[in-house]
């Protein structure tokens, strides 16, 4: 079976600055991948480059079998870890001007994601808690009808309640053909939702895990085997 992501040696500098060493690894369809790591350890620029929003001189990305280019960006629905949206919007409008630039959102599944979402058309986006904003960014995201979904920190500073909303979300509305990869900080609120974890720690990647395996052979939760490992 194709793997939906494969990263083959990649490195990435900022100037003098390395932000990834030598990362390969590739996830599979029907997969909600944890992508793990502390602030600053190169999640978001992983997240970037695959999305094909960054470009990495050494190594190759593939996503579906394509090298990432503007053609690959089709097969990827990546959500930053800022909003999408415009201070003008209401909710209605960030539908329609996605529904409009994407030829492969679904405004049914969105319709649908809204509902579950608890979030109306006709509220601003200024309107919206950080948790309702989380939400609507997710909806968006996930509308799309793509075969890799790269969510940065969707659940970074929203309350409890929302951050279930949210999870229960990424679980009832992402495509078992795809691959979902999150990346998080927040291990212990989230990772009742991972089938595996890669774990990066300065650039570099220190694990790649099926969950299942983690409780299985080390007796652990997720989280206080990301504590071990990263302390080692």
């Amino acid at each position: 079976m194709q793997s939906i992501l494969e990263l083959h040696n990649i490195s990435k500098n900022y100037g003098s600055k390395s932000a990834l060493k030598d990362i390969s690894f590739k996830v599979d369809a029907g997969k909600i991948v944890g992508l793990l790591g502390s602030n600053g350890s190169g999640k978001t620029t992983l997240m970037k480059l695959a999305a094909g929003l960054l470009h990495s001189k050494e190594g190759q990305i593939r996503v579906c079998g394509d090298k990432v280019c503007t053609a690959s960006k089709r097969l990827v629905s990546f959500m930053p870890d800022r909003p999408l949206t415009e201070p003008w919007m209401k909710v209605g409008d960030a539908i329609s001007f996605f529904r409009d630039f994407y030829p492969d959102f679904d405004e049914v599944k969105a319709e649908e994601m809204l509902h579950f979402m608890k979030l109306d058309r006709s509220q601003k986006v200024t309107s919206l808690s950080k948790g309702m904003n989380e939400r609507l960014q997710l909806t968006l995201a996930l509308s799309r009808k793509a075969s890799l979904y790269l969510l940065d920190e969707p659940i970074g500073g929203v309350d409890p309640v929302a951050r279930e909303k949210i999870l229960d979300a990424i679980v009832n509305y992402y495509s078992e053909d795809s691959c979902l990869i999150v990346s998080t900080h927040l291990i212990r609120d989230i990772e009742r939702i991972f089938d595996e974890v890669i774990l990066i720690k300065d650039g570099q990647l220190v694990a790649h895990e099926g969950v299942d395996d983690i409780r299985e052979k080390h007796g652990k939760s997720v989280q206080e085997w990301f504590k071990e490992v990263y302390a080692e």
